[in-house]
């Protein structure tokens, strides 16, 4: 991973300097990969610093300014990290072995303020640096002089009696008095402490906020092996409460930290990617990148994601890009190449879009899979492109090959009743004839049958074409009678019982899906075709049997006379 150290969205500084590396050895380049990946990690900081102090010439006047400069590019990077207390205390010692107080002292009043898990001990070991040193060391110019008229006004003098020094600016001047000098000195130190008291009890309510989230972690690095659900949900709970509270450089900080241990969930991935695209479009991009490239190059959502980020973004090239090169890599995913085809229209690109679906009907490996993009195909030839000859053609083919595919039937039938259905009366008519004598179950072929019949009663314009479909519904109930006898004699499941358990399009087929506007619930009419009365061959005895309708069929006729 090449390029500048960006720890997401901090602040400037964090996003744009580059390490402190003047001395590009392999194996400094090998470091500087490793931090620029994993920007959170301590340890990794502790041993790039600790190689640094090892092969810096101490006698170049540069060294101290390059290993202060990475010590400085550590806690920016993970000195929020709850478990960074070794990285502070690092740097606290190395400015001590430098005789830099105000330099610690300056440390200290960052690390006080920040919820860590050995808060307690950086704040006793800043009272001892307070109460080992003079104020005027470990203090700057402009805090001592702040402090010292701080105290004089409260003390109800000026040191107005003080030897001013020759080369002293005005307010740092030196007691003579001893009794009184070791007097402000101890009111200085109890000020100092007095005002870090503060700082340590507000972070110390800030530190039991968390204490439990962290207990409660217990594997902080990255493992390929599974996490437990207890640990997943942890981190989540962790994150929600840090997203309502935090700050934004802790939340940042905290999904850092979780998106190591978690690396292969994708969840926290795209998670961190949302609460991102309120505070940066390149810290998005960033996140999904890492995600994407690093982590989870053979995860589909994410990749969706980022497409659709870029999208967004007005990206066109980017987001197509993203999804092509999924795709190259995760070959037959219907989910991706439907995601290309709609990031196609959405954009206008009808003949790119259909060309699409068209390859994949060509290189399908199986013929379910060409009959699942024929489908989609069609409904973009006739919904989109407002082309029915050219829709109807891909179905036909289709189910020439795939005859006991019921969905290529039902999508085939939709795309028909969506038109003039006077005029597509021969083409429906014409898809009903290829379901009815086609390969499908006897289950399927009645139904299909039973609609022919409730299509020509409804539209149709020839009453001879409903006479004879009545008389092929009649013939094909004969033949399920038949083959139900012979299961009961035999061994042999009836059909029915398997399309039960074999055939998930039933229940499509009975509801006949979309625009066709005719369904079971609508019409009813499984009573009036199958009533015993009227199951002998339509040639009008049945009338003279029956003088008056009984009650089932005055029911039907009625209901059938509202619709």
């Amino acid at each position: 991973m090449q390029g500048p150290l960006r720890f997401e969205d901090q602040d400037s500084a964090r996003g744009d300097q580059n390490i402190a590396m003047f001395y590009p050895t392999s194996t400094q380049m090998v470091y500087r990969r490793g931090l620029q990946a994993i920007p959170l990690s301590v340890d990794l900081w502790i041993h790039y610093i600790n190689f640094l102090k090892e092969t810096l010439d101490p006698a170049d006047p540069e060294t101290n300014s390059t290993i202060r400069g990475a010590y400085e590019h550590a806690v920016l990077a993970a000195g929020t990290d709850f478990r960074s207390d070794r990285l502070w205390e690092m740097y606290i010692n190395w400015e001590n072995e430098q005789g830099n107080l105000r330099e610690v002292t300056s440390i200290y009043d960052r690390i006080l303020g920040i919820p860590t898990q050995l808060y307690s001990h950086h704040f006793q070991r800043f009272k001892e640096h307070i109460q080992n040193n003079l104020p005027r060391d470990f203090l700057t110019t402009e805090q001592f002089v702040q402090l010292r008229r701080e105290l004089a006004s409260v003390n109800g003098h000026s040191g107005e009696d003080a030897q001013p020094g020759d080369d002293l600016p005005s307010g740092t001047e030196d007691i003579t008095d001893p009794a009184k000098l070791i007097t402000e000195i101890e009111n200085m130190r109890h000020r100092i402490i007095e005002i870090h008291q503060e700082m340590f009890n507000h972070n110390e309510h800030e530190v039991s906020k968390r204490w439990t989230f962290e207990e409660a972690i217990k594997r902080p690095y990255f493992h390929v092996k599974p996490l437990e659900k207890i640990q997943l949900k942890n981190w989540k709970e962790y994150l929600e409460f840090e997203i309502e509270n935090g700050t934004h450089e802790r939340v940042v900080v905290l999904f850092e930290r979780c998106v190591i241990s978690c690396a292969l969930y994708e969840d926290f991935w795209i998670k961190y990617a949302k609460y991102m695209e309120n505070h940066s479009i390149e810290g998005v991009r960033h996140v999904y990148s890492r995600a994407c490239t690093i982590h989870l190059p053979k995860k589909p959502m994410v990749h969706m994601l980022w497409a659709a980020f870029e999208e967004q973004q007005g990206n066109i090239d980017e987001a197509r890009r993203i999804l092509k090169t999924f795709e190259e890599c995760i070959l037959g995913l219907a989910m991706i190449r439907l995601r290309r085809v709609s990031l196609e229209r959405r954009h206008g690109n009808m003949e790119d879009a259909e060309h699409l679906l068209e390859d994949a009907v060509r290189n399908a490996k199986s013929i379910s899979e060409s009959s699942f993009y024929a489908i989609k195909l069609a409904r973009h030839l006739f919904k989109v492109q407002k082309n029915l000859p050219k829709a109807r053609k891909v179905l036909s083919e289709a189910i020439e090959i795939d005859k006991e595919n019921t969905k290529l039937y039902l999508n085939l039938l939709e795309m028909e009743y969506s038109g003039d259905l006077k005029q597509n009366e021969e083409n429906i008519l014409s898809c009903f004839d290829k379901a009815v004598n086609g390969a499908l179950s006897i289950k399927m072929r009645i139904t299909f049958s039973q609609r022919k019949v409730e299509f020509l009663e409804d539209f149709g314009s020839d009453v001879n074409k409903l006479l004879d479909a009545y008389d092929e519904h009649q013939a094909l109930l004969k033949e399920q009678d038949s083959l139900k006898r012979r299961a009961e004699n035999g061994s042999e499941e009836p059909d029915e019982k398997k399309m039960l358990t074999d055939d998930p399009t039933l229940a499509s087929a009975q509801m006949m899906d979309g625009d066709m506007q005719v369904n079971q619930a609508a019409y009813n009419y499984n009573a009036w075709y199958q009533l015993k009365l009227l199951q002998k061959p339509f040639n009008g005895n049945c009338y003279s049997e029956c003088k008056e309708p009984t009650a089932p069929v005055r029911a039907v006729f009625a209901d059938k006379a509202v619709i």
